[in-house]
């Protein structure tokens, strides 16, 4: 009765392979299969330059959650960023949220000092102190063109 063990062997790899593949969309994609286990925070931006959709939230080094929106205030003139926090990490009202940079021209991600004062926020919260990114190449421009001065000790 062993009429195709070739075929049989081969559909099994291929189903194992598509599995495989299938995994490591999802886990590389970010992709989360059964809703998003966390809860939104929203920060306001003079400038969210560099910033994206899926960027890394960080504290402390860790990383707690993901840019989940970018959007804009035309009333406030100021960038809008949702994030999304894993359940359990708690933010403080007095938190800070600043927009830095991996290495010296890596990507932009999000960068929260958590705070300890006043309540924690809810779903939903407002971060109010923000930092915007620093510009690389305006620094750099400032200072081949002389606008930066040593300080003399």
């Amino acid at each position: 009765m062993k009429k195709y063990p070739l075929e049989t062997a081969v559909g099994i790899f291929l189903c194992f392979g598509l599995l495989l593949i299938g995994y490591m969309t999802v886990k590389l994609g970010h992709v989360s299969l059964f809703g998003d286990q966390g809860y939104p925070l929203i920060a306001r931006f003079t400038s969210v330059t560099g910033l994206r959709e899926g960027s890394e939230v960080y504290m402390l080094g860790i990383n707690v959650g993901r840019v989940a929106k970018l959007a804009m205030d035309q009333e406030k003139q100021k960038a809008v960023v949702e994030i999304r926090i894993r359940k359990g990490i708690k933010i403080y009202a007095d938190a800070i949220a600043a927009i830095k940079t991996e290495g010296l021209i890596g990507d932009k991600y999000l960068d929260l000092d958590p705070g300890g004062a006043g309540e924690v926020l809810a779903a939903g919260g407002t971060i109010t102190e923000t930092v915007p990114p620093v510009e690389i190449g305006d620094l750099i421009g400032k200072y081949a063109f002389g606008e930066i001065k040593k300080s003399e000790e």
